[in-house]
């Protein structure tokens, strides 16, 4: 029996053909009732079943977790395969619910399906999330970042960005929300703004010129004069907090990641191709799972 299921985000289209020809087609809901009313209707048949479905996004997750936990065989099938198949069988790139799942159909009796690796039952569901969760940061903070170097530097303190380098950048961010505007380094000596930089978080060698330059860069600035308690600067700060807050949660899942797989053969193994290091490695394993499961 071929069962084809295209996946949406509230009911799924399934289409099955019994081994006489007959289809039945039918829409269910993604709640665990209908779960059960698919899985007793395919027990039910009394035939052996082979379902097939297309990943959307990860909706299509639940039911086939709960699918694979009843025992039946599951096929993947390519989305671009569905596409190009689509637009071969139908002369037109219009999809919709019903169609896709006769496409899926076509497809698994075909045999041109991929195997389906279901994440949490082969253990590696974990590493997806560290993979994703290190990914949205990542994105956070480069959006941060540009809103940073494109709005309010350029507004309030554009002579600080030629300070702002990836090596140093927390550092430099605790610095701005110590002295956010071309003002505030002016309201100490050089003197006093070089001991207050010492004492900020994360610095490891001396940055005397770098602070005296610094400064020097403050008193000739071309920034808005704003002063350091306006409703602005105090955005900015908002800003730079959150900035400096992601730059730590990053770190920290770095570490977390080097500590959680430094016993994993092939996480080392893969870090000595040369240019892949620890966060290039968790993303191959997030996506590929275990490689040994190949045959090559």
């Amino acid at each position: 029996m071929w069962v084809a299921i295209d996946i949406a985000k509230a009911y799924n289209q399934v289409l099955s053909e019994f081994p006489d020809g007959r289809r039945r087609h039918f829409r269910m809901a993604n709640t665990l009732g209908d779960f059960a009313k698919l899985a007793g209707l395919l027990v039910s048949s009394g035939h052996p079943c082979r379902i097939a479905f297309e990943a959307t996004g990860d909706y299509h997750r639940p039911l086939a977790h709960f699918l694979r936990a009843q025992g039946f065989e599951l096929c993947l099938v390519s989305s671009i395969a569905v596409a190009r198949t689509r637009d071969a069988l139908y002369n037109s790139w219009d999809k919709n619910d019903p169609k896709d799942a006769q496409v899926i159909l076509h497809l698994l009796k075909a045999g041109t399906t991929q195997i389906y690796f279901d994440p949490l039952e082969n253990h590696y569901n974990d590493l997806q999330e560290l993979a994703n969760t290190y990914q949205q940061i990542s994105l956070w903070k480069v959006r941060l970042y540009h809103s940073i170097v494109t709005h309010y530097l350029p507004l309030y303190f554009q002579e600080a960005e030629r300070y702002l380098h990836t090596t140093r950048a927390e550092w430099w961010t605790q610095l701005l929300l110590l002295v956010p505007c071309p003002g505030a380094p002016l309201t100490y000596s050089r003197e006093a703004l070089l001991q207050a930089a010492r004492r900020l978080p994360g610095q490891k060698i001396d940055k005397t010129r770098w602070l005296t330059d610094f400064y020097e860069a403050a008193r000739s600035s071309i920034g808005l004069p704003v002063p350091e308690d306006s409703e602005a600067i105090r955005m900015f700060r908002v800003v730079l907090n959150e900035y400096s807050h992601l730059c730590r949660l990053r770190r920290e899942l770095e570490e977390q990641v080097v500590a959680r797989l430094s016993d994993h053969a092939d996480f080392q193994r893969l870090q000595t191709i040369p240019g892949i290091g620890p966060i290039l490695a968790l993303f191959i394993l997030a996506e590929a799972g275990d490689l040994r499961r190949f045959s090559h």
